[in-house]
Formats: structure tokens, C-alpha cells, sequence
């Protein structure tokens, strides 16, 4: 029941009872109903932005979002496993495959490198999970480098496999003279004591000294490439380009038996020990070469002497005498 008001008339010096008008009444009621939605809505815009109250929407967005992190997780430790094998794949590769077929490694900073230039990754940053996504992306982009680096590789490893009969028949492997034949190792690969100049300077190949006109073989399968005397102190001299980067020089001929041109197998005789050219006595004067670069011809005598001879000739090979020249 309502409670009845009164007011104080002051001309009757009485109370009277107060009347409302029907009208003012509703007003009061409506802008009652009014504040009343205005602060329900305010409320419930308050209670969206606190982490108290969520919808059945946030909460189905706030599960996806962690069953991302978790895949993104799951994925990252995987792709540490796919590195440890990669890793080990690219060992045996540099230290096994392209050492078995005499073929350079593939540098550590080729295979990880990373891309460069434009920003790759700028659509997928502005996101609480930036740093994850961008990361992963990153590594995955890693890894699929290396792959295609491993492939290529491997590639050509296996072409190197199907030419392996060649490469062998190609790489130098015998002594260019006989044993038999030797008066001895005349110098070695180094620095040797000039028999013109007595001056200590580096001596490119190995000498052989044997009497004019003893055999000289080719050491691998090539092509000759130069049979002539216009190259200084070499006298008449042949050179051979065996492929895969090799090539010998054989210098100081007393004649030639091999022309420009033609294909000589192991083995075959390709001119005569001489003493032409800048030299001391009758010798030859033998040079390996591999991608450009001299290097000690001792280490590719392994296909006709011993074990026994070949720590012999090394021994000599290394002693520091005079050349022939």
C-alpha cells in the first residue's frame, strides 16, 4: 500500500492530504525504468571488457587460440627432430659422399643461410602470437633451404656414383716412370735449393732422374692439351687434362710421342725423359694439378708401387735437396 503524504496548510493551520497528479505519477515511473536500463546496459558493457565474464564466442576463440600454441609447440619440436637428421645427413654428406668422390663440401653458411632483402614475414606480425607464427615460419623456411641445398647434393652425388668408373680412370694414380727405370727421386714437392741460382725457392712437382730416351707414362686418362716447348724452363713439356679438375704436367722431354688433342689412357707412353729446357741433367719434371691449385704429386702413387715403396719415396720426396731445375 502506498504511503499517503501530507503538506501543512498554512491559511487553515491544518493538514491536508497530498494528491499526486495521475500524470506526474507516470513520468516519475518512466524515468525511473529509463535509469534503470541505462545503468543495466552500462553494467553489462562493463562485464563484456572484464576477463570475468565471457561469452560462449570467447570462450570457443580463447580454446583455438591454445590449441594453436600447442600444434605451433608440437610442430617446433618436430622440426627439431627434422634438424638433428638434416644435420647428419649434411655430415655424412661434406665428410663421407663428397670425400669419397674428391668433391668439395658445401659450406656450413650455404647451407643455413637465411633470405634476405624484402620482409617476408610482415603479414603475420600485429598479433598477440606474432613472435611464435613469425619464428616458426622462419625455421620452416630454414629447413625447406637446407632440403633443396641436400637435394642438389645428393643429385650429384649420385651423378658423381654413375661416373665413378671415370672419375677413378681419370684421377693421376701411377708414377710417371717406372721404377725400374729410376736412377732415384731427384727432389720433391716444396721448397728446394735452385741448382742454378743455389736460391731456396718452391718446387711445383716431383723430379725423376732416368737416362734420355726412358719411357714417360700418362698417370691418369685426359686429353693431351699442350705438346710444345713455348712455356719458360719447361722445355718440351706435355700437359693432360684428365676432368674432374686434374691435370699433369710432364716437362723436359727429349721427344714427344703424344700430340695436341689426342685421348691417352693410364698408362700409355706419352714422350722421353730429357733434359731440355731449364734443367740440370737428364730427368723429368712432374706436376699435379686440381681446380687450378699445385698440389705434391707423392700422394697419387698408389696405383703400382707398394706400401713399402711408396714410404721410400716419400721419405726421399721430402728431403730437403737440390732440384734439377
Amino acid at each position: 500500500m502506498a504511503k499517503v503524504k501530507y503538506y501543512y496548510d498554512p491559511e487553515t493551520l491544518a493538514y491536508r492530504k497530498l494528491k499526486v497528479k495521475k500524470g506526474r505519477k507516470i513520468g516519475v515511473i518512466a524515468l525511473f525504468l529509463l535509469a534503470s536500463a541505462l545503468f543495466g546496459f552500462l553494467c553489462f558493457v562493463v562485464l563484456l571488457n572484464t576477463p570475468y565474464f565471457e561469452t560462449p564466442k570467447d570462450k570457443l576463440q580463447a580454446r583455438e587460440i591454445e590449441n594453436m600454441k600447442i600444434r605451433y609447440e608440437i610442430l617446433n619440436r618436430k622440426m627439431d627432430q627434422v634438424e638433428e637428421v638434416l644435420s647428419g645427413v649434411a655430415e655424412r654428406d661434406n665428410n663421407l659422399y663428397r670425400a669419397y668422390f674428391n668433391t668439395s663440401p658445401i659450406p656450413e653458411e650455404q647451407r643455413k643461410a637465411g633470405f634476405g632483402g624484402v620482409n617476408r614475414y610482415k603479414e603475420l606480425e600485429g598479433y598477440n602470437n606474432s613472435d611464435l607464427v613469425i619464428s616458426t615460419t622462419k625455421r620452416l623456411d630454414i629447413i625447406s633451404k637446407e632440403l633443396v641445398v641436400q637435394s642438389k647434393s645428393l643429385d650429384e652425388i649420385a651423378k658423381l656414383a654413375k661416373d665413378k668408373e671415370k672419375l677413378l680412370s681419370a684421377i693421376p694414380a701411377i708414377q710417371p716412370v717406372k721404377n725400374e727405370d729410376l736412377r732415384h727421386v731427384a727432389s720433391g714437392f716444396g721448397y728446394r735449393s735452385d741448382p742454378f741460382t743455389k736460391i731456396r725457392k718452391f718446387h711445383a712437382g716431383m723430379d725423376f732422374s732416368a737416362k734420355t730416351g726412358t719411357p714417360i707414362y700418362a698417370t691418369g686418362d685426359g686429353v693431351v692439351t699442350r705438346a710444345d716447348n713455348r712455356a719458360s724452363g719447361y722445355g718440351n713439356h706435355i700437359v693432360i687434362k684428365h676432368g674432374y679438375g686434374y691435370e699433369t704436367l710432364y716437362a723436359h722431354l727429349s721427344k714427344y710421342k703424344a700430340k695436341v688433342g689426342q685421348r691417352v689412357k693410364r698408362g700409355d707412353v706419352i714422350g722421353y725423359v730429357g733434359s731440355t729446357g731449364r734443367s740440370e741433367a737428364p730427368h723429368l719434371h712432374y706436376e699435379v694439378h686440381k681446380n687450378g691449385q699445385v698440389i705434391n704429386p707423392v700422394n697419387f702413387y698408389y696405383g703400382n708401387i707398394s706400401a713399402k715403396e711408396y714410404v721410400l719415396i716419400s721419405k726421399l720426396a721430402n728431403q730437403e735437396n737440390q732440384s734439377l731445375d
